[in-house]
């Protein structure tokens, strides 16, 4: 079953857009996100790969296309993507509301 996100959050931080060229290795290798932020892979063109390989989920594995549904990434969980030919895509950081944003934890170009 495919997780969903909980109401209420907010976006708080976008990566660039990445490239099957540019994706960074962290990227590649399992990584996950800290307790409590959770994360939307948006794919713009072409195809990526979705895995996640934590332990405490079932095997998993999506193929994201551009149109189609965001990848979710869950608080903690162990995760990895791979490009799927030509591709890109940038990942959302979303989290529970937590008042005034300090100034390193603002959006780029978020000038507030």
């Amino acid at each position: 079953m495919k997780p969903a996100l909980p109401p209420g959050l907010e976006d708080y931080k976008q990566t660039a857009t990445f490239t099957e060229t540019t994706v960074p290795a962290g990227l590649l290798s399992d990584h996950s996100t800290k307790e409590g932020v959770w994360g939307l892979i948006e794919i713009e063109s072409g195809q990526l790969r979705y895995l996640v390989t934590d332990p405490r989920r079932a095997d998993r594995g999506q193929t994201l296309v551009a149109g189609g549904d965001a990848g979710i990434v869950e608080p903690t969980i162990l995760h990895r993507v791979e490009p799927v030919g030509e591709v890109r895509f940038h990942v959302r950081f979303l989290r529970e509301p937590t008042g005034p944003l300090q100034a390193d934890e603002r959006p780029e170009g978020d000038g507030a």
